[in-house]
Formats: structure tokens, C-alpha cells, sequence
């Protein structure tokens, strides 16, 4: 049973996860309290998805040895998986208590930590978990993430440029890029911001979102034709969203296209009643087509729902 057991682990090691139960299995009908071979199956069960077939092993486990460290832990990630997020706490702690020195438990402790905002508390967990386990990468990109969260953009894009180069070139994390990508956008720097979302885009080209983001920083580089291409792959992917008629409208009037750009921010606040951004930005093109008043009335209306910059315009251009 000890050798089926080890030719099982290096199936777990290699993704053949199918074969693996079947040898786990056998190594359990000849060592029936093999608690061991059942956590094994278990985990191979968890990475196929087979929850309750994992759930039902961890608890034979759990039955042979109550005080069993990776069965804890294991229903704990397995809890957290599956949404069952309060289980996954209790489940978790109680493996802490067991053995406070493993960095996946740190790390899946940290996990439901920035699930439920507490980020500071989530970023203490990665550092433990780094101590354990150096270059642990889903503990550095979850600090990556935390820290975006926090709108700690520097750190953010330092954490997660780090753990990009490490990773490995066969099995790229695609959303680090939209990560970084994002707190460049938020640190003002677009250039960059273009180039992680064009890797992110290549593999996920059915993502409006992504289309949507890389076509509003293009705007910010002045790449108003790029822009409206992107935004254009966006709109067919998804023909009611506010945000992009919003920015295509933008973009198209940065390059001077004012009756399209006029009609694709009349669309977007069709779409979304009380979008106040884009009665700013239509008041922006109504002031270049020489509509003042039009312009005043949508500045106005941006103003009374609550958009902080409207009140600037007005004061500025419509007061007099």
C-alpha cells in the first residue's frame, strides 16, 4: 500500500488526477484505516471538482483521526471553493491550532481575509505565508491583488511585477496582467497600461471588459482611433453596455467626429438614465459644436447627481 500511495502522489504531481484515485483506492482496500491515501484522494477528487466526492473521503479520514492537520485543512480549501465561506474559517482555524507552519493555509486564510475586506489582516497572512514558502507566486499575486484593493497602486504593480517574472512561461496568470494593468491605469500610467492589457487580450479576446479598459487608456495616450477600434470589439461583444458608447463617444470627439460622438453619448445616458459622466462628457462636445445652453443643461443635470467636476464647469463656463 506504500508504494501504491507513492505512485499515486506522483500521478497528483503530474495533473492525473483520475488515475490517481483509482491507485488510491487500491491502496486503501488493502490499508482500510489509511488516512493518509484518503486525503490524497481527496485533494485529487478537489482539483477534478468532485466536491462531495472530496467532502466523503476527508470525513473517513477525519474519522480515523480526528486530529488529522491535512484533512483539516484540506476540508477548509475545500469549503472555501465551494462558497461556503464560514465553514472555511472555523474549518481553517482549527487546522491552524493543529500546525501553524504551512504556508497554503496561510494563504487560503488570506484569501477569505480580502474576500471579506480585510486587508490588512490578508496581508499579514501573505507575508507569513512568503516566510514559510518563498516565491509562493498565488501569495504574491494575492498581495497584488489586496493591494490594488487598498488603492495602494505602487505596491500593487511592484508585488505583482516581481511574481511575473518568476512565473513560469508555460503557465502564465493571465489576470495578473489585468492587475497591473489596472493600477497602472490608476497610477496615470497608460503606456504601460496599454501593454498589459494588449497580453491579456491576446488570450482572452471574448472579454468586453478588457476591450472596454484598454479603449480608455488609449484615450489617455491620445490614441483616439485605437480607442474607437477597441471600443467598436467591445460594443459588438456587448451592444448594451453605458461605458463604452460613453468613452467611443469620448474618443470620437477628441477626434473632432462631433455629431457620432453626440450620438453615442445620447445612447449611452438612453442606456443608463443617471449616468453623470456622460452628461459631462456630452456637455464637452455640445460646448465644441457652439451649444452652450445644451451643454449648461447637461452640466447641470451631471450636477444633480452628485458629479464633482460639474460644479467646477458650471462655475466656470455657465455662469456667465
Amino acid at each position: 500500500e506504500a508504494d501504491l500511495y507513492k505512485s499515486a502522489c506522483k500521478l497528483i504531481d503530474s495533473a492525473k488526477y483520475k488515475e490517481a484515485i483509482v491507485i488510491f483506492k487500491k491502496a486503501i482496500k488493502l490499508k482500510p484505516d489509511y488516512y493518509e491515501a484518503y486525503n490524497k484522494m481527496a485533494l485529487a477528487k478537489l482539483k477534478s471538482q468532485d466536491y462531495k466526492g472530496a467532502e466523503k473521503d476527508l470525513q473517513a479520514a477525519l474519522k480515523i483521526l480526528p486530529d488529522n492537520f491535512e484533512s483539516q485543512k484540506t476540508m477548509g480549501i475545500l469549503y472555501y471553493e465551494t462558497k461556503k465561506f464560514k465553514e472555511a474559517k472555523a474549518t481553517l482555524d482549527s487546522a491552524a491550532a493543529l500546525n501553524s507552519d504551512d504556508a497554503e493555509l496561510f494563504y487560503y486564510q488570506a484569501k477569505l481575509m480580502y474576500d471579506g475586506k480585510a486587508y490588512k489582516n490578508a496581508l499579514d497572512a501573505c507575508s507569513r505565508a512568503i516566510e514559510l514558502k518563498p516565491k509562493y507566486l498565488d501569495v504574491m499575486f494575492l498581495k497584488g491583488e489586496v493591494r490594488f484593493a487598498m488603492k495602494d497602486y505602487n505596491y500593487c504593480i511592484k508585488e505583482i511585477s516581481e511574481a511575473i517574472k518568476l512565473m513560469p512561461a508555460e503557465n502564465p496568470n493571465y489576470n495578473a496582467y489585468k492587475t497591473r494593468a489596472k493600477a497602472r491605469f490608476g497610477m496615470g500610467d497608460y503606456k504601460n497600461a496599454v501593454n498589459d492589457w494588449n497580453v491579456y487580450i491576446e488570450s482572452f479576446p471574448e472579454e468586453e471588459t478588457a476591450w472596454v479598459a484598454r479603449g480608455a487608456c488609449k484615450i489617455e495616450t491620445g490614441d483616439y482611433s485605437g480607442s474607437i477600434s477597441d471600443l467598436d470589439a467591445a460594443i459588438k461583444l456587448n451592444p448594451k453596455n453605458p461605458v463604452s458608447y460613453n468613452y467611443r463617444g469620448v474618443a470620437k470627439g477628441e477626434n473632432k467626429q462631433f455629431v457620432e460622438a453626440l450620438k453615442d453619448l445620447d445612447y449611452s445616458i438612453k442606456l443608463k438614465y443617471d449616468y453623470a459622466a456622460a452628461f459631462v462628457n456630452r456637455a464637452a462636445i455640445k460646448f465644441a459644436s457652439k451649444d452652450k445652453r445644451g451643454a449648461c443643461d447637461d452640466l447641470n443635470k451631471a450636477d444633480s447627481l452628485g458629479d464633482e467636476m460639474a460644479i467646477k464647469l458650471i462655475e466656470t463656463y455657465c455662469k456667465h
